[in-house]
């Protein structure tokens, strides 16, 4: 069965599209079949992934919109052997005429519908807000992986998160479940990182990823190449936490699956 995951968190600046595009990479060399979808009108994850936002079609605004079926929205990844729905600032239209559309929360669960037997993992990359594209990928998807920065605000505003997502179980999915909370950003010379993880640790136990993804310049450095890290420096600090992270997820999905 096809595991499809919504990574979100409405803080932005957590690492959502670094876990999206390098969590993909990771997985595809796991020989996994995976398709990523980019839902957030920055269109930071198709950049990532080699793509040009500006000049790609058709994109998820165009899914959403019901004016192309899903398989002419996938495009090949350029920095991996797995597949990519793209995004550009067109998205905030599907957003928009989304708000007055009748079952809009539906729309890309019933869209996937049409694919999932090519793929083994769908990751969706959220937008940081709590909006219909948001919504639409929680109300897909079976898993959310939930990426926390080690800072001083981590825990702020994950009320919200959690309140959504308790009100998409309870509405229309109720299958729904937190996968994981993956800690990012780690710096092990900060106190204040280790004082972050440990309250994580504490608030959320097994729930927790084991895999810390430190801070790296070459999670940074890797995207303004249209690469992930994996395949930008597959020996630096980044690349192995996502490899690692990639395989804790495959382990987990075993273990839920039985």
């Amino acid at each position: 069965m096809t595991r499809i995951f919504a990574i979100a968190n409405q803080k932005g600046g957590v690492g959502k599209t670094t876990t999206a595009v390098n969590l993909a990479a990771g997985l595809a060399l796991g020989d996994k079949r995976v398709l990523l979808i980019d839902l957030d009108p920055q269109g930071n994850s198709t950049t990532a992934c080699g793509l040009d936002k500006h000049a790609i079609h058709p994109t998820a605004n165009e899914l959403l919109l019901g004016e192309h079926d899903i398989a002419a929205c996938i495009h090949p990844s350029q920095c991996g052997d797995y597949h990519v729905i793209p995004a550009n600032g067109e998205l905030t239209t599907a957003e928009v005429r989304l708000v007055s559309k009748i079952g809009r929360e539906m729309v890309l669960r019933l869209a996937l519908q049409n694919i999932l037997d090519r793929y083994d993992i769908v990751l969706m990359d959220c937008p940081p807000a709590l909006n219909i594209l948001t919504v639409n990928a929680l109300v897909a998807a079976q898993d959310v992986i939930v990426p926390m920065q080690c800072e001083y605000f981590a825990l702020e505003g994950l009320s919200a998160l959690m309140g959504t997502i308790e009100q998409v179980r309870a509405a229309v999915n109720p299958g729904l479940h937190i996968f994981g909370v993956l800690r990012t950003m780690f710096d092990g010379r900060n106190n204040l990182s280790q004082e972050v993880s440990q309250q994580l640790e504490a608030h959320f136990g097994a729930t927790l990823f084991e895999t810390v993804i430190p801070r790296n310049v070459r999670l940074a450095e890797a995207p303004s190449h249209g690469l992930s890290v994996i395949a930008y420096d597959p020996s630096s600090s980044g690349a192995q936490a996502y490899v690692q992270l990639a395989q804790e997820v495959m382990q987990r999905m075993m273990e839920t699956n039985t």
